[in-house]
């Protein structure tokens, strides 16, 4: 157990750079995750070996583990997109409300009971969200991206610890970024109607970062996370992950400077969220100990 809190920490550190790179690539944010999400694949593909040993699924394996690709490639354009209209700090808080989603969506999704205490603490972290919101009108256009990033990255862990039933982890993430990116391909040109992108093609240093972004942020934190899912509940993991903002917001005030555009208010509702992961942090751990 104490080894899949220690993977689950390592891919939740490697998440809070994610939104550094937002502010790096100048691409529209479904052209940049569709680039990430194909040198992701090309990647996993050497380090996998998956070029001798191709996994062998059913099409209807092969449509169930793509739909989840699907939910991540939204959750991933969807931050981006906070990260664009909104700024980095803000992107990253408005993914706490991932917990406030996991709470009410996985007993429905796992048919198990609704624990209130866990509803309790992800509308803790919505509080908190909420006082943000109010105060910062500028990025509320930013903030709407992020509750539907939050959203979607509270429906994948819940999908994944199914799938991960039934397939080792580095087939399922290799077929869920193949089936995530043919999805988007597939919907891109009906988005880009609405956030029309000037250019597809990343300068010499968004190369650069784009190779950082999907090898190590992505395909080693991505596998750290479905291992740490194998033996740690959805709601665990998603709100383990409100601790991405604290990482990134941290990274954000050194190289963006964006302290300087928040209130007094943006530390009360980070406040809240921390209280919300320190509370379900020590309930796990509690747990786990009675059991022992």
């Amino acid at each position: 157990m104490k080894k899949a809190f220690w993977q689950l920490h390592g891919a939740v550190f490697l998440a809070g750079f994610t939104a550094l790179f937002g502010k790096w690539i100048h691409l529209n944010e479904a052209v940049l995750v569709w680039h990430r999400m194909w040198i992701s694949i090309v990647i996993m593909l050497l380090v996998y070996g998956f070029i001798k040993k191709r996994p062998k699924l059913s099409v209807r394996a092969f449509l169930k583990i793509s739909a989840m690709g699907l939910v991540l490639s939204i959750h991933w354009v969807a931050f981006y997109g906070s990260v664009k209209y909104a700024n980095v700090s803000v992107a990253l808080v408005c993914l706490s409300a991932t917990g406030f989603f996991s709470a009410l969506l996985e007993p429905i999704w796992m048919k198990k009971r609704l624990k209130f205490i866990e509803l309790g603490l992800g509308i803790l972290a919505i509080l908190g969200i909420g006082i943000i919101f109010d105060v910062h009108t500028q990025f509320q256009t930013g903030m709407l991206y992020g509750l539907l990033a939050a959203l979607a990255g509270a429906i994948f862990p819940m999908g994944n610890r199914v799938l991960l039933k039934n397939h080792p982890p580095d087939e399922l993430a290799l077929v869920e970024f193949l089936g995530g990116w043919l999805g988007l391909s597939l919907l891109i040109p009906f988005y880009l109607r609405f956030m029309p992108e000037l250019t597809w093609m990343p300068t010499g240093q968004e190369w650069i970062w784009l190779l950082l972004l999907a090898g190590i942020c992505t395909v080693w934190a991505f596998d750290l996370q479905l291992k740490a899912l194998e033996k740690l509940t959805a709601f665990t993991v998603n709100l383990t992950y409100n601790l991405e903002p604290l990482y990134g917001i941290v990274f954000a005030f050194f190289l963006f400077n964006e302290q300087k555009f928040l209130h007094i208010e943006f530390y009360w509702g980070m406040l809240l969220i921390l209280a919300s992961i320190g509370i379900q942090t020590y309930r796990v751990i509690r747990f786990r100990k009675q059991e022992e």
